[in-house]
């Protein structure tokens, strides 16, 4: 009888080689942008292009003035005005837009009531806020508590929009653009004569806050928190709103209102390095990312996708932005910024 023996020959196979290491990117970037690059998603699908991207969150006029930027790979303030001061100063042609964001009031429904009673907001599925009829109310000096039929917040201070600090952040800077306009009787500020013109109003609507935060992170989480009592209307970004009620951070009671006229905050990113590059072109042209940045409130090049989002979560937005007035030129706004700076001591 002959046995049989079997040979088990075992052919090793080399494993896998591991993925080359992900090449890390630096960003300095407008706050209301943190929560996009933290989110493991978008993490992800950066990893999948073989990238990891860094951030540190500063204002974006700070950014554009006085961040030492050779540490970065990128600069990615929150406006057009602030790419365009690190464009001149570092000598780059290059930008990219990936997302844009109206500027917008968040606050509450007894403020709508009463502002709806003194002819500021008009009530409807997007509320709107008069800009000249609220300009009007900072020029008397009117307190809450002289509007008329005001039971619900009734306190012996200035009618007052709170923003950022102007000498630091462009949601700020925002809010100067769309005063000024309408105090130059609805026309961009241009030229010396209409700078000095609008100047001391744009002073007093600063000045008359007392401290003011460094970015738009502070005033607005502070919204979140404590409610109408210090914070009865914070000037923000439209896509911080929404980004909130996504992540089930609003409270009953809360509503996001349109300033008319507003403006358009284009979110403006300059590559300092050709990594920086890369990434300025994946978030223009990926769709996931352009995807990911919608469920975060920007409107990017997904809009079905942004105004999914914002019904989800029950926010009315305006479809289409009509009311939108242009800002003034790099110089211009540096001029008034810088002035209401001045009054600062």
């Amino acid at each position: 009888m002959t046995a049989a023996v079997v040979v088990v020959v075992n052919v090793s196979q080399d494993d896998p080689p591991p993925p080359p290491p992900l090449t890390i990117v630096r960003g300095v970037i407008g706050s209301e942008k943190k929560a996009f690059f933290e989110d493991p998603r978008v993490r992800q699908a950066l990893a999948g292009q073989g990238v990891k991207v860094e951030v540190e969150s500063a204002g974006s006029r700070q950014i554009a003035t006085s961040i030492n930027l050779d540490r970065y790979d990128f600069a990615f303030p929150s406006s057009a005005p602030a790419g365009e001061s690190i464009q001149r100063a570092r000598h780059v042609n290059t930008k990219y837009t990936p997302f844009s964001s109206p500027m917008a009031i968040a606050t509450f429904q007894p403020i709508v009531d009463v502002l709806a009673k003194a002819g500021v907001v008009k009530k409807g599925p997007v509320p709107t806020f008069s800009v000249d009829r609220y300009l009007g109310l900072v020029t008397s000096g009117t307190k809450w508590a002289q509007l008329s039929r005001n039971s619900a917040y009734p306190v012996d201070k200035n009618v007052l929009v709170s923003t950022t600090d102007p000498r630091t952040s462009n949601s700020a800077a925002m809010y100067l653009a769309t005063a000024s306009y309408v105090a130059n009787g609805n026309a961009v500020v241009h030229g010396t004569t209409a700078e000095k013109s609008v100047l001391p109003l744009m002073t007093r609507l600063f000045t008359s806050q007392g401290y003011t935060d460094n970015t738009s992170e502070g005033p607005f989480n502070e919204y979140l928190t404590v409610g109408m009592g210090p914070t009865p209307m914070v000037w923000i970004y439209e896509a911080q709103y929404v980004d909130a009620a996504a992540r089930g951070r609003l409270k009953p009671g809360m509503v996001l209102m349109y300033p008319s006229p507003t403006v358009l905050s284009q979110h403006t990113l300059v590559p300092l390095t050709p990594s920086g590059d890369r990434i300025g072109r994946l978030l223009s042209t990926d769709p996931e990312l352009q995807g990911l940045a919608a469920e975060h409130g920007l409107r990017s090049g997904d809009a079905t996708r942004f105004a999914k989002v914002a019904a989800d979560h029950q926010v009315p937005v305006p479809k289409d932005l009509i009311d939108v007035v242009d800002i003034p030129s790099y110089d211009t706004l540096e001029h008034l910024l810088d002035g209401v700076a001045k009054s600062y001591g």
